[in-house]
């Protein structure tokens, strides 16, 4: 069955939006990142939104986001790290369209968020030992949900031009 939607999973800094961008740019489809959906709508930055009214606040907002998602055609979504973790959304996510988990090594998700803790709640004030072992508890904790997904794309190992052909091939 050809997928109208893709939504594009993995830990923070596995290059969803990047990876995204390039993925709507080759299939001409639209391109939507739920974090700037969610800043867009409450005209708050997800980091004052952790700050001023929690995480489980947030973490309604992304399921609502996720719901928002079922009129739209034709289009990438690239889902916050925890989106598929809380509230079910991977069963939606999968029932909306096609999932794809983004897979990245705990050791290279570190060398590209070292420099992001300040703009990531979940990593503010974490130096580069806690960094790490904040990751692979995380990844450990969310990893079911991930491999949930359609499909699975292990960026340490797979080519992105043959992946971008191989989604072309189920869309």
């Amino acid at each position: 069955m050809k997928k109208d939607k893709i939504f594009l999973l993995g830990f923070m800094g596995c290059g969803k939006s990047t990876f995204g961008k390039k993925l709507a740019l080759k299939l001409n489809w639209n391109f939507i990142d739920l974090d700037d959906y969610i800043e867009e709508k409450e005209g708050e930055r997800i980091v004052d939104i952790f700050k001023h009214r929690g995480e489980a606040y947030f973490r309604g907002l992304e399921t609502k986001a996720v719901e928002a998602t079922a009129k739209m055609k034709r289009t990438i979504i690239s889902t916050g790290g925890g989106t598929p973790c809380f509230n079910n959304n991977i069963e939606s996510i999968n029932s909306l369209g096609l999932s794809v988990y983004i897979k990245l090594s705990p050791i290279v998700l570190k060398k590209r968020l070292l420099n992001e803790t300040n703009k990531r709640p979940l990593l503010s004030g974490l130096n580069e030992d806690e960094l790490l072992t904040f990751i692979v508890s995380k990844l450990a904790e969310r990893e079911d949900d991930y491999l949930k997904s359609e499909i699975i794309f292990n960026f340490n190992e797979d080519a992105v031009p043959n992946f971008i052909e191989k989604i072309k091939e189920v869309v």
